[in-house]
């Protein structure tokens, strides 16, 4: 898929709903597989239902499908094979077709914990449904052997069919921590409140949110072919960027004198105009595809980096190094380098 590619509005809103898509394709697969047991009279018929429900359970983005889908066919035919060989060593030693059920039962354990435990899932399921067939009734077990294994092929067919992709995915929540981030800055550095504003909650809301965007940098880039150290730096930034916000804004009202210090500094208020504008072309750029805006952004951040440096340094002269005003100078510099950053890996990002 293109990196740059547009998302239209229908997109957007399609994926911020996509539980209630997930859900829809879900229950449309199960009801087409009840029609397919009932039309063809499939003997031991809910183990495809079964099957079903679990293989499509957990949500699959398209980076994870062709992956997940060798795995868990690969877990279904394992667990059918050692079934089956469980079935015929029950009528020679129970002790023995025992050992046999903890020994792949131990393999089962032993991947679920590992890279793999969608395999290690379907292994235990597949197991299960085989050895409770009659004792030496090879026909209902082959059946459930296969039932298993054509829900797990339907699953993977329903699956494919309009996936989640994690890249879209990730560009939408992405858009979304930067509009929030710049909403709580603007909040955060307002002059025309005269307390300051409580955010904590909305910072420790805001960090979860990127927490959770790391699920999607795996499959995001298995989509895309980006690099995944691309996507593990936009993360570092990320998470840095809200830790710095929480620090600016304590030093933004340490102080009344301060307070008023800062806001009556020209640099000051370019430095959060030209943070706030950064921010919502951010935004749009990852709604839109397009990081130019982003370029000609950065060579600005640039500039207002050095003119911070400058301020820094003439109140390091008056003796002012240990004031909050110092440190929100600092913690400003810091932002405008690490949304220089962020924009550049955003670039990468979204290259055609």
């Amino acid at each position: 898929m293109r990196a740059d590619k547009s998302l239209s509005p229908f997109e957007i809103r399609l994926y911020r709903h996509y539980r209630v898509v997930h859900g829809v394709r879900i229950a449309l697969a199960f009801i087409l597989t009840f029609l397919l047991v009932r039309v063809f009279d499939i003997p031991e018929g809910t183990w495809p239902l079964i099957t079903l429900v679990v293989v499509m359970g957990p949500i699959s983005f398209w980076g994870n499908v062709v992956p997940r889908a060798y795995e868990r066919i690969g877990g279904t035919i394992l667990g059918s094979a050692l079934g089956l060989v469980a079935l015929k060593l029950e009528l020679i030693s129970l002790p023995l077709m025992l050992i046999w059920c903890s020994v792949a039962m131990f393999l089962c354990g032993w991947l679920a914990l590992g890279k793999k435990p969608y395999q290690a899932l379907l292994i235990g399921i597949t197991l299960a449904v085989v050895v409770g067939a009659p004792p030496g009734d090879l026909t209902t077990a082959l059946w459930r052997s296969g039932d298993v294994i054509f829900g797990s092929l339907l699953a993977m067919l329903f699956t494919g069919i309009w996936p989640q992709r994690a890249f879209l995915h990730w560009r939408i929540q992405m858009a979304n921590f930067v509009t929030v981030y710049n909403r709580l800055y603007q909040t955060g550095t307002s002059p025309n409140l005269l307390e300051r504003p409580r955010l904590d909650k909305h910072l420790q809301k805001m960090l979860g949110e990127v927490v959770k965007m790391r699920g999607l940098i795996t499959p995001a880039s298995k989509e895309t072919r980006i690099q995944k150290s691309i996507f593990e730096g936009i993360q570092t930034v990320s998470r840095n960027l809200v830790c710095m916000l929480e620090l600016q804004i304590n030093a933004h009202w340490a102080s009344r004198e301060s307070h008023f210090v800062m806001l009556n500094a020209r640099t000051l208020r370019e430095t959060q105009q030209m943070t706030q504008q950064t921010l919502l072309t951010i935004a749009h750029a990852l709604y839109e595809g397009n990081p130019q805006p982003i370029l000609a952004n950065s060579e600005r951040l640039s500039e207002i980096a050095a003119e911070l440096r400058q301020l820094m340094q003439e109140y390091h002269s008056e003796n002012l190094s240990e004031t909050p005003i110092h440190g929100y100078v600092w913690l400003s510099m810091e932002l405008a380098r690490q949304l220089e950053i962020l924009s550049h890996l955003i670039c990468r990002a979204l290259r055609k």
